[in-house]
């Protein structure tokens, strides 16, 4: 009996000294983890979102967080289904899109992390360079009150007007110069790609162009740059509902997109279609 008692001390104390022994990085790593796994649900608009967010699904799914992209069809819609409650966060937006959106629609949502810069080109069926833009040739540009000023700003880069200087997103009635009088029509941005064969050129943001197999580096007549811009308006983002911009989950995810992983992808898959804006 002595023998036996003194083999299961010894054992206990085995168990004892190596539980104790366990790593900071070990316990904090399990600390970390959801007790249970959970799943969160982020809004985005683009097929090109599976490819980029790939490897942290992939990441988190071993730490018990099951991240579920819902693909909605255009731009009007995953803000409202965040501040509904439909989804957990979005992540297909910039912002001054969600600024606009919020001041319109009084959403409770906001920013918790940066993601990338898409690429507005231009792009046409017809013409290989913008100086062969007509007298009362039409260019197609989103009708959205944000990105149409966004595509306003590149066809200033561009040369083909001059805008005044404005506080937030340019409008047409913000044009002081356009030479070659060009009409723009202004349709949903994800019907751009598909008018082209109708217009001399048309603008086009990163995830449509990408979706209609574009390769922007190659394929657009004017790239866009970001030395364009002189602020973070047109940087993308994460976006939670306010009450949960802390949640440590939400968090995570958003360090996991931040990452060597992603950054890779958005360089070797896209050909110039998006560029990392999170550091």
């Amino acid at each position: 009996m002595k023998r036996i008692l003194a083999l299961t001390l010894a054992l206990v104390l085995a168990f004892t000294s190596a539980a104790c022994s366990q790593s900071p990085s070990a316990a904090s790593a399990q600390s970390a983890a959801p007790a249970e796994r959970v799943t969160v649900k982020v809004g985005v608009v683009g097929e090109m979102y599976g490819v980029i967010w790939a490897p942290v699904i992939e990441k988190l799914k071993k730490e018990g967080i099951d991240v579920e992209l819902v693909s909605f069809s255009d731009y009007t819609i995953p803000n409202e289904a965040l501040n509904n409650g439909d989804v957990d966060l979005n992540g297909f937006q910039h912002y001054a899109f969600l600024n606009t959106s919020i001041e319109n629609n009084g959403y409770k949502i906001t920013p918790v992390g940066d993601t990338i810069i898409a690429a507005m080109c231009v792009y046409s069926n017809k013409i290989s360079d913008l100086s062969e833009l007509k007298d009362n040739d039409k260019i197609a540009i989103p009708n959205d009150v944000v990105n149409l000023g966004r595509a306003l700003s590149v066809l200033q880069a561009a040369g083909v007007v001059t805008l005044k200087d404005v506080e937030g997103s340019p409008e047409i009635a913000d044009i002081v110069s356009n030479p070659k009088n060009i009409e723009f029509v202004q349709v949903d941005a994800s019907q751009i790609p598909a008018l082209l064969p109708d217009v001399a050129a048309g603008v086009i943001n990163g995830n449509y162009a990408t979706d209609f197999g574009f390769k922007p580096l190659n394929d657009s007549i004017f790239y866009d740059d970001v030395k364009y811009y002189t602020d973070r308006r047109f940087v993308n983002i994460i976006a939670a509902r306010a009450a949960d911009a802390g949640n440590p989950v939400y968090k995570r995810i958003v360090e996991a997109f931040q990452s060597d992983e992603v950054e890779r992808i958005l360089r070797d898959s896209f050909d110039g279609a998006f560029l990392p804006a999170w550091k």
